[in-house]
């Protein structure tokens, strides 16, 4: 019998103590060794949860990273200042929880000229404090995320490049650097993408682009670019994660699954991570039970909601997890969350405690599929 693997879209609950050194370094203070000494310790204790809990493919949980995009501002040249807030079309009938989830510290920066890596040693660090912890739980599967290009550019806004292309083009050839030494690292890499899904609900910097293109051509030329950086790349150890945005909201506002499946599916990465778990996007199983798989995709569904604090029993993570067996095997199925369980540090429903009973529900219910 095969059993469904675990795993989680990457970050998790970080420790108060941590969040409060993280806005301290934000803010431009703080001491860098105790930040440093702070988050060996975080990544320690979250994959040896993570381990405990029963998961397969284990990642740091982010506790080096202010956020999953933003943290791009020390790894990459020619940012700086901080670009204006974007809207959520969904959220206009409820500004309240707009302020609620993303008033703060996200802090996203503008690009002011040339792009290019130089997050060498940032990303060294990352991948030996796993390696790290890794060692010492005896765990051998993990993963790191990493923001993909169009995740980037539809935060950061263009004010050097003289088109959007040439903008995308350029973050595209500077990421690939991250993504090799993740993936030379023996880790699996995650692209987090939800420029991809949000871009027909959010009032970006780029709306034009998205207007101008489509939502399906908007998607085909990010998809590019992430293929344009995965050149040179095993496309079977990296995973696309895409994300209608992890925050509480209507949702009714988002594109369909099926819509934009197509596109990414298209592109190099093998596996593909979605949600499938909250009550906007649970029923679209069914689409892609319609829509040809290839053979050679892992399907990556949330099956566990990271915006309520409520733990799913094994049975029902059992019973959506075979919606997608049926249509891949088990073999081709991992079981995930919906989205990361501290986007940005600081924001997040749903505490540590929880998050570790979601998890091991999780690994409980996959157990059941076979």
């Amino acid at each position: 019998m095969t059993t469904v693997r675990t795993t989680h879209v990457g970050s998790l609950p970080r420790p108060e103590s941590l969040v409060r050194l993280m806005y301290a370094h934000q803010e431009g203070g703080g001491d860098p060794a105790e930040l440093e000494a702070a988050v060996t310790d975080a990544v320690h204790d979250v994959v040896a949860m993570q381990h405990g809990a029963g998961i397969d493919v284990v990642s740091d949980g982010e506790m080096g990273k202010p956020g999953f995009v933003n943290y791009v501002r020390e790894r990459l040249s020619g940012f700086g200042g901080q670009a204006a807030p974007w809207s959520i079309d969904d959220l206009e009938a409820a500004p309240e929880l707009a302020v609620a989830q993303y008033a703060g510290h996200i802090m996203p920066p503008n690009c002011e000229g040339e792009v290019a890596y130089v997050g060498q040693a940032g990303v060294a660090r990352d991948v030996e404090t796993l390696r790290l912890a890794l060692d010492k739980t005896g765990h051998d599967a993990a993963f790191l995320p990493a923001a993909s290009p169009g995740c980037i550019a539809t935060c950061s806004p263009n004010l050097h490049y003289p088109d959007y292309d040439s903008y995308l083009d350029a973050l595209a050839d500077a990421m690939a650097h991250e993504y090799r030494a993740i993936v030379d690292a023996g880790l699996v890499l995650q692209l987090d993408c939800p420029d991809i899904p949000m871009a027909g609900h959010t009032n970006f910097w780029c709306r034009d682009e998205v207007e101008r293109r489509g939502l399906v051509g908007f998607a085909e030329r990010h998809v590019a670019a992430i293929d344009r950086a995965l050149e040179g790349i095993d496309p079977s150890r990296v995973r696309l994660h895409l994300c209608w945005g992890n925050y509480e909201g209507p949702h009714h506002l988002d594109a369909p699954l099926a819509e934009l499946l197509p596109a990414v599916l298209a592109g190099r990465p093998r596996m593909i991570s979605f949600e499938a778990a909250n009550p906007r996007h649970e029923h679209e199983w069914e689409d892609v039970r319609r829509l040809a798989i290839p053979d050679d995709v892992v399907l990556v569904p949330g099956v566990v909601d990271t915006l309520n604090n409520i733990v799913e029993h094994p049975r029902l993570v059992a019973q959506r997890l075979r919606r997608y067996a049926d249509v891949v095997g088990p073999e081709r199925v991992i079981a995930s969350t919906d989205c990361g369980f501290g986007t940005f540090v600081g924001f997040g429903r749903v505490g540590a405690q929880v998050a570790q009973m979601k998890l091991q529900a999780m690994a409980e219910g996959a157990a059941l599929v076979g």
